[in-house]
């Protein structure tokens, strides 16, 4: 049945086309799933709204990585009833990673019953079929089975930006770290063909797009079951050599699979930006087989020699877990020394929060959560400090600039380097790239004057 007929039929009588409003929470690759779903609907027929009081239609794509972005999920989910009731034609989406644990629907129906529709990471293509049921018979519909072969072809994505997008070029994830629900919930490894990326690619560069962002849950595992058979290196390569005036960036490799011809296909191709995030999670070995990430802190060290001695104004960023399960004082010096010979430019780092569903979840914890806290204040020290002097390398250099939003007076856009740059002016070089030569320097950013 074209369901995508039908509801467009149903939406022609009525007087204005309805309105989608589309909140994506958590990591980029859930932004780009959003970007999908408001594709499907404006398909359908619907317009988008940036306000969801005016919405007919409310997607709430949502984001499992760690309980309290469920709660807060939850708290807006709550804020909607007061919208259904005053406008009771109002139709409520929940999708994502939190539709795909078992315990969501039976909280939905419970304490949310005004949601009318609930669909998972794999179910995307489902969404006409579930709006027209809804549209049609009314009540609650969902859709959570697992499609580990999808990869979303043929969706034309409705995106943020004109000047930046993300492509997403696999799905789902092998690697299941004792601490990650990300397996469980977007589904196995599957990799896109890659004429399709580059397809996709081509008409993003043709359009003006100044960056493109190449996701993936673990992007240098890319091309495992393609028909051509490339690896992620490869795919770089050929992403390069497509005419236009547009950089490459990543998110995000996995050391286990990181290796010397991944590092030097970033060096060779001149689009692709020198600046890899490269997540260490624990400087301690113990603690980094406890997590089940394939690596040692002695092999992490030899890949960032490796990449520096290619690269030598690499920047590099990581994230850090503190207070893994019976993390210890010796474990968490590890980390510190880890950092103190990397000397990241930025980290993103987190104490560990149990997340349910996880083989961590069930490891028992003898290290009290102030200790906890007061390593992670230890941690934030250093790398204050270290960002502080390592961006002093900076002052008098000249960067490419991607600029993309305000900043109290100032506009604010990042390198090719990954680093935070701002300069004085006016509100339309957001979209644009330029030269910026860095005449002042922070430990969290630069500041410059535009060249030329």
């Amino acid at each position: 049945m074209n369901y995508e007929e039908k509801i467009r039929k149903i939406f022609e009588k009525r007087e204005q086309p309805p309105l989608c409003y589309v909140h994506s929470y958590g990591c980029q690759q859930n932004v780009s799933d959003g970007e999908k779903i408001t594709g499907i609907l404006c398909g359908l027929g619907c317009g988008v709204t940036v306000s969801r009081d005016k919405a007919d239609i409310i997607v709430l794509n949502t984001c499992a990585v760690r309980e309290n972005a469920e709660v807060k999920v939850y708290g807006h989910i709550g804020e909607l009833k007061h919208l259904k009731k005053e406008n009771p034609g109002l139709i409520i989406i929940i999708c994502g990673c939190m539709a795909e644990e078992e315990k969501t629907t039976a909280k939905l129906r419970q304490s949310y019953p005004f949601v009318d529709i609930l669909f998972g990471t794999s179910a995307m293509r489902e969404l006409p079929r579930l709006l027209y049921e809804v549209l049609t018979e009314g009540g609650f519909v969902s859709d959570t089975a697992c499609r580990n072969g999808e990869c979303f072809e043929g969706i034309s994505p409705v995106r943020t930006d004109c000047y930046k997008a993300g492509v997403s070029i696999m799905y789902g994830c092998n690697n299941f770290c004792s601490y990650c629900i990300v397996p469980y919930v977007r589904g196995r490894e599957r990799s896109r063909e890659p004429e399709n990326i580059i397809e996709e690619i081509k008409g993003l560069a043709e359009g003006g797009c100044k960056e493109i962002m190449l996701l993936g849950q673990n992007v240098n595992s890319y091309g495992k079951g393609t028909a051509a058979g490339i690896d992620f290196p490869e795919l770089l390569q050929r992403i390069n050599r497509i005419d236009g005036d547009f950089r490459i960036r990543f998110m995000s490799p996995h050391p286990k699979d990181a290796g010397r011809d991944f590092f030097n296909a970033v060096a060779e191709c001149e689009k692709v930006c020198k600046s890899v995030h490269l997540p260490l999670q624990s400087g301690s070995d113990r603690i980094l087989k406890e997590m089940n990430r394939g690596y040692t802190a002695e092999r992490y060290m030899e890949l960032v020699d490796y990449a520096r001695s290619v690269m030598p104004g690499l920047s590099l960023t990581t994230d850090i877990i503190v207070g893994f399960p019976n993390e210890g004082e010796e474990d968490f010096r590890d980390t510190m020394e880890i950092m103190k010979r990397v000397r990241y430019d930025n980290i993103f780092s987190f104490i560990y929060s149990k997340r349910s569903g996880t083989r961590a979840a069930g490891m028992e914890d003898k290290t009290p959560e102030a200790e906890k806290s007061e390593r992670m204040q230890r941690l934030l020290t250093l790398q204050r400090q270290l960002a502080e002097e390592g961006y002093k390398r900076f002052e008098g250099k000249i960067f490419r600039v991607l600029f993309d939003s305000e900043y109290n007076g100032f506009i604010s856009g990042k390198s090719n380097e990954f680093i935070i740059t701002l300069v004085k002016g006016e509100r339309s070089l957001i979209g644009t790239m330029h030269d910026v030569r860095v005449t002042k320097t922070h430990n969290w950013a630069v500041e410059g004057e535009i060249v030329g």
